[in-house]
């Protein structure tokens, strides 16, 4: 999970990660939730949030959960639950899914949830593609 977040983040960059995604909730009135188990453990995180890619401004539907979680449908209920609130709640014009290249499960979870394969970049210096749908 560590890397699709970007790597282990000092006290300070934590401080500035939190401070920017409070933010974004205050500017935006959506964003990224902390998601925990029934007993109430970590789980991962998710939400709905602003994105700049190739120079455009996005609005992508991200997930991650802790690798002991995998493969038991969290992430396809997860984007399904993101982009209902995104396209009919929040009445938003489409949405985006940005995935590493070699994630096929999380592709496969975007191409379950009716995301249409739109394009290949580079996001951060790493291969991605973008999945969209529209409302």
């Amino acid at each position: 999970m560590s890397r699709y977040l970007g790597g282990v983040r000092s006290a300070e960059a934590t401080k500035t990660y939190l401070a920017v995604n409070m933010a974004h909730w205050d500017r935006h009135g959506f964003g990224l939730w902390v998601l925990r188990t029934r007993d109430g453990a970590f789980a991962g995180r998710a939400g709905i949030r602003h994105i700049l890619v190739d120079g455009i401004d996005e609005i992508e539907i991200a997930y991650t959960f802790k690798r002991d979680l995998w493969g038991q449908g969290f992430a396809s209920e997860t984007a399904a639950a993101l982009t209902h609130i995104g396209l009919s709640q929040l009445a938003l014009p489409s949405l985006i899914g940005l995935v590493f290249v070699e994630h096929g499960a999380s592709r496969r979870v975007l191409e379950k949830s009716n995301y249409i394969l739109e394009k290949s970049t580079t996001h951060h210096g790493e291969d991605v593609v973008i999945y969209r749908i529209r409302r």
